[in-house]
């Protein structure tokens, strides 16, 4: 299964490279600069079709549903983003990619989260291990003192915003520098094939970093809240990911 989940993420990231006129198919969504295109709700059919093929008895759970969302607790779901950093995409600025990922009874089992740009694939299986293009990665072992920090300033949510960046410049003063990219995905895979040590969001849904998340903790990294407690995949939450040196500050 997870060999037919790369290729349907590989087509889908077709999708995408081959997107022409994207500004002008455009729409809002609630919060600060917060967009869907033609190509999200594209994307993601083609996941929703080709994925429950996969495994019908799945229920499946992606950002672009209008409807409430099923219980992920129980059984087998695919938490999906068709577009992580959909604001990238409409700029054509590089960092986007497609998230998928496999829960049973609440807990992943199985991510993968692709940058068509960059031709980057990266794969978790519970238990056996994160890779990038089938090349084993693991997590940084380097202290804060000499780490990258990634953060996401929650754009959505005006009020996290100087909440985030409070944050950010504490994590910043102790460690090397700061990075933002614009896509939760894409960040939880840089922690985790230890390009840097440190990642959070003060506010992410459960298809931004469902998929991530396993790849880090698969990598040797840790994932949690900022308190330390163990994220979950049904509802909104903060998201922290770092290296296993990594100390809270």
């Amino acid at each position: 299964m997870l060999q037919e989940i790369i290729e349907i993420v590989h087509d889908c990231g077709a999708i995408m490279l081959g997107a022409t006129d994207i500004r002008r198919k455009i729409h809002t969504k609630e919060g600060k600069g917060n967009f869907v295109t033609e190509y999200d709700s594209r994307v993601q059919a083609v996941l929703k079709e080709r994925l429950l093929s996969l495994l019908p008895e799945a229920v499946f759970f992606g950002e672009e549903d209008d409807a409430n969302h099923e219980d992920v607790s129980r059984g087998y779901a695919f938490i999906v983003d068709p577009i992580d950093g959909t604001a990238n995409f409409t700029r054509g600025y590089s960092m986007s990619c497609v998230s998928v990922a496999l829960i049973l009874d609440g807990r992943p089992i199985l991510g993968v989260v692709y940058n068509p740009y960059s031709q980057e694939t990266f794969v978790a299986q519970k238990g056996e291990g994160a890779y990038l293009n089938g090349k084993r990665i693991r997590a940084s072992e380097r202290s804060l003192e000499h780490g990258l920090i990634l953060f996401g300033t929650a754009p959505y949510h005006a009020e996290l915003s100087k909440k985030s960046f409070e944050i950010a410049y504490r994590y910043f003063e102790k460690g090397e520098d700061l990075r933002r990219s614009g896509s939760a995905a894409i960040d939880l895979c840089t922690i985790a094939c230890g390009r840097a040590e440190f990642y959070f969001e003060l506010q992410l849904c459960p298809w931004d970093y469902a998929a991530g998340a396993l790849i880090v903790e698969e990598a040797g990294g840790i994932v949690s809240d900022l308190e330390g407690n163990p994220v979950t995949f049904d509802h909104a939450q903060t998201v922290v990911a770092r290296g296993p040196r990594v100390k809270f500050l």
